[in-house]
Order: structure tokens, then sequence, then C-alpha cells
């Protein structure tokens, strides 16, 4: 019988043996450990399932979109500002500018967008917000920025009559402009005028810097008027922008007009249609005729100096003259007045020997002057010198049928 051998294991068997069971034991472990967790929950939860939870959660919130959009630079302050919220409504809307000015706005009715009615500022930084919360109750907030353009030119306006001064009722409004209008339609539809009493009017272009707004006849007695100026954010040219909005509100007077008869040697003065006064004058001589038409005073002054020549007069020439004038009102650029002429009381109601104005005696220029406002109506008949336009308010001599034709709207 053959005896059975046994075999030792080597060292390095025993330690092969050992790494092995090892291996075994820490795989049941892990085995065991996933069993386990396996047996905690019963619907796994991957991290790519939360990011999906996570973003379906953030696509039903409502989105809100901006016009301009963020960041954009050169907008034109004309251009429409609007914000829209989608899958939701909006619930607050805020523009301002760096100064903190805001910007007002309408909320359309079914409130998912809102839309500025005011121009903006040219050369300025917008921030606007908003929020909208959806039916679920999930809400967004979101910013933007953007900037409005900077113009290479800036339109300004002067204004004739002053706010709150009180003038006759032949007073036209007068807007002058700091640089030629390119655009008189965006321009005139920016400026708009208000009276308590019916008094149809229209704007009649003078020249690119100038236009006027009258009555179809004078304006009202006793009347409260009111400019609009309208023209921040208005393009009024090639690069031209308006920066400025402004409103000029001015009383008229009792309706004076004072009717000059050059043949007569008369001045009647009316007051709210009935006569005050038949006042004997002088008017202009040979030479020196008094222009026929209807006046505006367009200045007042208890003492004017008056020199012979500011109307091409030389000092050597006979007809040259310097005086200090009393009572005298300014009814033409080129230098006719009425006033106080004591020096021709002679003459006043019987021939005309002055250098083109109506001169009549101190007390009765005294009269007229304190009865006068600027704006007053003069109006001078039976000369054969036609008044050019434009030398004074020559407004009132324009047919209302070509003063139309001067707006920019109408023509």
């Amino acid at each position: 019988m053959q005896g059975v051998r046994a075999v030792m294991p080597t060292p390095g068997g025993v330690r092969r043996a050992r790494r092995g069971w090892r291996t075994a034991v820490v795989a049941l472990a892990a085995g065991g450990l996933l069993l386990v967790s396996g047996c905690q929950s019963r619907t796994p939860t991957s991290a790519a399932q939360a990011a999906a939870d996570s973003a379906a959660q953030a696509a039903a919130r409502p989105t809100i979109s901006f016009t301009p959009a963020s960041a954009a630079t050169g907008v034109r302050p004309d251009h429409p500002v609007s914000v829209t919220a989608r899958g939701g409504h909006l619930t607050t809307v805020t523009v301002v500018d760096e100064k903190g000015r805001s910007v007002e706005g309408v909320l359309a009715a079914d409130q998912a967008s809102w839309t500025a009615v005011a121009p903006l500022r040219v050369a300025s930084h917008y921030r606007v917000s908003a929020a909208a919360v959806n039916d679920a109750g999930q809400s967004s907030e979101q910013t933007a920025f953007f900037a409005t353009i900077k113009p290479k030119k800036v339109l300004q306006t002067s204004i004739s009559p002053l706010s709150g001064s009180t003038v006759g009722v032949g007073m036209p409004i007068v807007v002058r402009f700091n640089k030629p209008v390119g655009d008189r339609g965006a321009v005139e539809r920016g400026l708009t005028v208000q009276s308590g009493k019916a008094a149809p009017g229209a704007w009649s272009w003078i020249s690119d810097t100038e236009v006027h707004y009258r009555p179809q006849t004078y304006w009202p007695a006793n009347d409260t008027v009111t400019l609009d100026v309208k023209l921040r954010g208005v393009q009024a040219g090639t690069d031209m922008w308006g920066m400025r909005n402004r409103s000029v509100t001015f009383k008229t007077s009792a309706e004076m007009v004072s009717t000059v008869d050059v043949a007569r040697h008369t001045l009647t003065v009316r007051r709210n249609g009935k006569v005050q006064r038949v006042i004997p004058v002088s008017t202009g001589k040979d030479g020196f005729l008094t222009r026929n038409g209807i006046k505006v005073v367009l200045e007042k002054h208890t003492m004017k100096v008056m020199d012979a020549s500011t109307i091409g007069i030389g000092k050597s020439d006979p007809e040259y003259y310097r005086l200090e004038v009393p009572y005298a009102l300014r009814v033409t650029w080129s230098g006719e007045f009425v006033h106080a002429a004591p020096w021709s009381v002679g003459s006043q109601g019987r021939a005309n020997v002055s250098h083109g104005c109506v001169g009549m005696s101190m007390s009765n220029a005294i009269w007229l002057f304190n009865q006068t406002h600027i704006g007053d109506i003069v109006r001078v008949v039976n000369s054969p010198r036609t008044l050019e336009p434009g030398n004074g308010y020559t407004d009132w001599n324009v047919p209302w049928s070509t003063w139309l034709r001067g707006s920019a709207l109408t023509s």
C-alpha cells in the first residue's frame, strides 16, 4: 500500500490564499452594503434625476424679456421701451435713469406686458427691473440695463410771451430754436396750445429757427393760454434731438385795438369793442410814411432814446435827429413807435410831420401807455406804404388760408 503524501503549502501560497479570502470578504461586504442600501430606498434618485427636476421647475417659472435688450447702447430716445412676461403675469416694472427719474408706463389688460408712455432722455443710462408670477405661485425677477444715444446737436427753445405774463389779444406765441430745424413736423407735433375759451389756431413757420402760433382771429379777452413744449427725445434733424420739456402759461388782457387813420390824423382806441378815446396824431411825412397794416405792440419804454442813424440817416443829413422820447410803444423792428411828441402838438390832428412814428400830446400818450399791454393791436389804415412781413409781429396781415399753409402738419 502506497502511503499518502501530505503537501504542505508554501509560505507564498498561504499569502495568496489569505489575500483571496480578504478579497472575498470585501466583495461580500460591498455586496451587503449595496443590498442594504437597496432595501432602504424603493425609488432611487440619481444626481441626473435631481438636475432634471430642478430644470423642470425652472422651466415652469415665468420668463421676462426686455426691449431694448439688456446692455444695448445708442438707443434712440423715441425707441419703444417694453417688458414682456411669458408663462405668467407681471407684478412690478420700474424704469429709472441714473438720477433716479422714473419713466411712466402702462400695463396691458392681461398684465403680460408693460410699455413706456414717455420718451427717454438722450445721453442717459437706464435700469429696468421687473418681476412676474404664474398661477402656481412660481415667480421670476430680472434686471436689464441700456444707454441712450449721445446727440451731436441739442435743440433748445426760447419762448414769447413769458410764463406768468399778461399780454394783449394780438400777441402770437413765438418759439425760437437755437439751431435750424430739419424735421418741422416732428417738432410741431411736440407743441400744443390750450386756451380756456375756444380759440381755434395753428402754427406757421417763419423760418427754420422760428415758428409762430396765432388763433384765426385775436385771442379771447381775459383768458388763460398754455403752451406745452414736449421735445425731449424728439429727433429734430440729422443727429439733433430735443432735450427738454417745458410749459408756458400766460393771460390775455382786455381787447385793446388802436386804429391810426393816416388820412384823418386820428388814433381811435377801442376797448372790448367800445370807443374809449379819439386822439389827434401826426404820422410820417413824405419820404418817411408810416406803414399800413396790423401791428402788435412789441415793447414799452417810459423813455426811449431815438437816433436817426439807426434808420440810415447820417448826422450830416438835415433830417438827422437824436431825441429822448417819453412813453414810447414800439410796433416795428425798423423803428416805428407810438409815443408822446410834445414838439409837434401844433400839427397833431392836422398834418403828418414825423419820420414814421405816430406822435401825440403828452397827456394822451401817458393815458395810452397806461392802458396798453405788449401784444395789443395798433392798426394803421389809409397809408400807401405797406408793412413788410417780419417787421414786427406781422402775423395778422397773413390771410388765414395762407397761414395754414405755413404749418408742417396742415400744409
